[in-house]
């Protein structure tokens, strides 16, 4: 049972998604250190409010703490923008040069004229209403 383990240990798979999983939340924490110590702030001298952590409102003496949900919402936008950008863009335009070109094959059949089947390029009548076809 040792060694199994040590083999699914050893696979490339779960040693990147353990290395995918370590960059990702370092990420996160420099994403969430951008929104709270610059952007919030900045967002809250131009609305006036001293900053998103503080702002609250209470209901029937609980207290709800919006400001924070503020800064996770933007938080999460920053990271998923990060992401696609530097990411899923380079990852599609990288795609898209690999792949072969599609070859243009020549069509192999035309419209019958009359009731539009298709058919073959040679054909001189059409096999469905027998409509002479040019």
């Amino acid at each position: 049972m040792l060694k199994e383990f040590r083999a699914f240990m050893l696979r490339g798979n779960v040693i990147d998604l353990a290395i995918a999983v370590v960059v990702g939340a370092a990420f996160g924490a420099v994403i969430n250190g951008l929104v709270k110590d610059l952007i919030t702030p900045l967002i809250a001298a131009i609305v006036g409010k001293p900053a998103f952590s503080n702002l609250t409102f209470t209901l029937h003496h609980a207290q709800f703490l919006y400001g924070a949900f503020l800064n996770s919402v933007i938080s999460f936008v920053l990271v998923a923008a990060a992401i696609f950008y530097i990411v899923v863009v380079p990852a599609n335009a990288l795609a898209a040069k690999l792949k072969p070109p599609q070859s243009a094959q020549a069509p192999t059949t035309k419209k019958c004229p009359e009731c539009l089947s298709d058919i073959p390029l040679q054909a001189r009548r059409c096999a469905f209403c027998t409509a002479p076809v040019q």
